[in-house]
């Protein structure tokens, strides 16, 4: 072949394969999206909240490079930047990189174990991460890092303010890497719209419409009892259920507590719990944990004249 015979244009270069361990904890990732979307479509949620997992799925499992090197680098628009992952399966793959666990999923099984997942922590045993969900009604890493905050874990017995530091830095490492800038925060749902979600699940969990999980956590006879709603309203999709923790059992508040996963398809995963209050200026009324002016501000709207004028600041 003479020289103004040869070709200008770029010879493409064979993919180099990863290696399996890398190609196994992709595949890891999506058959735990793929479960998630199973567990959904059993439980009647959305057919494109069913169909968004599947789809984030194929293209974590098709990735060309680990998606852990991704996350590394990149953080939360890095998987972002995934087909088909919007910022709430995004947030979910962050905790399956940084944890192998994901919180939600675990709702979804009824396998949800507070106590295992402070144990991650470091110089957590186990005795300690038991207390810390007993006696602060602590569920998730967010809400330890809240009791650490204002000065909860402190006043627990043999913890004080130096150590409960140290759980604090601890804690918010962890969760560093998954959060977004202060600038990209994820808004929250309404109090309004979370505090619909949890009568209609409440209502339709008195009349036996809901489908119903088994949890592994204590139901020693393995029964179908844990109903699940999954709803949507405006962009918000909501996963609720009732709150089947040791907490919620020892205070025999199990079909009192409700536990609400909401996001949008541009927002990460947040909860909260929603729980009749037993003191105060709300007492008797719905209250979502660490939301209560919210909460007092929307029964203001709601209430009669002389009721408003008992729901002070």
């Amino acid at each position: 072949m003479t020289k103004a015979a040869q070709t200008t244009e770029p010879i493409d270069e064979p993919a180099v394969p990863l290696p399996p361990a890398q190609i196994s904890f992709n595949r890891q990732i999506a058959d735990k999206l793929r479960q998630a979307a199973d567990l959904l479509a059993q439980q009647s949620a959305s057919p494109f909240r069913v169909a968004a997992y599947r789809r984030a799925a194929e293209s974590v499992e098709g990735l060309d490079e680990p998606v852990t090197d991704l996350y590394a680098r990149d953080g939360i628009s890095g998987l972002e930047s995934i087909p088909g992952v919007g910022r709430s399966i995004a947030s979910a793959v962050a905790e399956l990189c940084r944890t192998g666990r994901w919180g939600f999923l675990e709702h979804l099984r009824g396998t949800l174990d507070p106590a295992r997942l402070f144990q991650a922590i470091p110089g957590i045993g186990p005795a300690l991460a038991v207390r810390f969900h007993a006696e602060l009604g602590a569920d998730t890493l967010e809400e330890l890092e809240a009791a650490a905050q204002d000065g909860r874990l402190a006043a627990m017995h043999g913890i004080g303010r130096r150590r409960a530091e140290l759980v604090r830095a601890a804690v918010g490492q962890m969760l560093a890497r998954a959060r977004p800038r202060r600038s990209d925060l994820a808004e929250q749902a309404p109090a309004e719209m979370l505090l619909d979600v949890d009568r209609e699940y409440r209502a339709k969990a008195r009349a036996d419409v809901l489908p119903k999980i088994a949890p592994k956590r204590f139901n020693p006879r393995h029964e179908a009892w844990l109903p699940v709603l999954h709803t949507q309203r405006d962009k918000w999709h909501f996963t609720a259920m009732f709150s089947n923790t040791a907490r919620a059992h020892d205070l025999a508040r199990i079909h009192d507590w409700v536990v609400i996963y909401f996001s949008s398809d541009h927002d990460a995963e947040a909860q909260c719990t929603v729980v009749t209050e037993t003191r105060g200026e709300l007492d008797g009324l719905r209250v979502i944990r660490g939301r209560e002016a919210d909460c007092r501000a929307y029964y203001r709207t709601k209430a009669t004249e002389p009721e408003r004028a008992g729901l002070t600041n």
